[in-house]
């Protein structure tokens, strides 16, 4: 990445501009490599980001969450909520040039001297890519320990979406989400306990706070007004999180969010969040995320994990494999 592409915000927070020649760009913090801005081709905001100026770093975009960000791990006293995961936010990574203007590459390494902030060393690598209306963060974290790291781990995607409170044709809301149909889930609404989703597409008119485990891979969000659907394809991430908090103006503010935020943010999460990954000393775990955009809204079939094909509108859209 060369250097002309880091500037500074009005917060002094330096960032990275990311950008590919079918015009998609990207903005990157080098706190925490919080993704603040993702455009597609058109130029449009496909990330919420609060409008709230308290406190110095923004809420929203896309948030790495480490080593906590559930009810094991190594840092148990945290608990998995948004008001409370441990988001690497505040953490300056290092910047190290790829010489492409379309990816970041941002490391972190700790040692036996941060054990006040760190109850076990660590070296995490995390590189975001850009390709025309899709992006991709692929996180390494090797554990450099002499003992063993337990850690979960999320990425936490506030993703920009039309009015929640709305309904389309007085049937479902304006957003819906699929992938999730039938998958086992963890409500934090009614303190963690355990339930089966419905066969059918998850739609809301009303607070939703859940943890999907074992999920397939693939998970379309579907905003008819919009005319578009975002798909989130992981590998090595096999839980997802579902938040909004609707009209709770209350958890919204302790969260860091405005009260009407709410309505044209959704949080789908991609994660290691009900059984934590334990590494020994020297191995290391990689966890990927891609986020592609679609220009339709209508989902006409269900989503293939294993071909990554996704059919929209009679017409079938095949996912690029990517090699880790």
């Amino acid at each position: 990445m060369p250097n002309g592409y880091v500037f500074n915000d009005y917060k002094s927070l330096p960032r990275v501009l990311l950008f590919e020649p079918g015009g998609s760009s990207a903005e990157v913090l080098l706190y925490g490599g919080k993704v603040v801005s993702w455009k597609n081709s058109q130029g449009e905001e496909l990330l919420f980001m609060s409008k709230n100026t308290g406190g110095r770093f923004p809420k929203g975009g896309i948030s790495l969450c480490f080593p906590q960000v559930a009810n094991t791990g190594m840092m148990k006293e945290i608990c998995w909520s948004k008001k409370n995961a441990k988001s690497f936010d505040n953490i300056p990574l290092r910047l190290t040039p790829t010489g492409n203007p379309s990816s970041v590459d941002l490391t972190l390494k700790t040692t036996a001297n941060d054990s006040n902030t760190w109850p076990r060393s660590f070296e995490l690598r995390l590189r975001v890519s850009l390709g025309p209306d899709k992006m991709t963060i692929i996180s390494y974290i090797k554990n450099t320990d002499n003992a063993s790291l337990s850690f979960t781990f999320a990425l936490q995607n506030y993703l920009s979406v039309s009015d929640m409170s709305l309904t389309w044709g007085f049937v479902f809301s304006e957003v819906r989400v699929e992938g999730l149909e039938t998958l086992d889930f963890h409500d934090n609404l009614q303190q963690g306990k355990r339930f089966t989703e419905q066969p059918d597409a998850i739609t809301f008119d009303g607070e939703v706070d859940r943890v999907y485990t074992k999920t397939p891979g693939n998970i379309a969000i579907i905003d008819h007004n919009k005319k578009r659907t975002i798909v989130i394809r992981n590998e090595g991430l096999p839980d997802a999180g579902l938040w909004t908090p609707w009209d709770n103006a209350t958890k919204a503010s302790e969260i860091g969010f405005g009260d009407k935020d709410y309505q044209n943010m959704l949080s789908v999460d991609s994660g290691v969040l009900e059984k934590p990954i334990i590494l020994k000393p020297l191995e290391e775990w990689k966890g990927y995320q891609e986020l592609s955009i679609i220009s339709s809204s209508y989902c006409s079939g269900q989503l293939d994990p294993k071909m990554g094909v996704y059919a929209i509108n009679s017409q079938s859209f095949n996912h690029e494999e990517v090699d880790l």
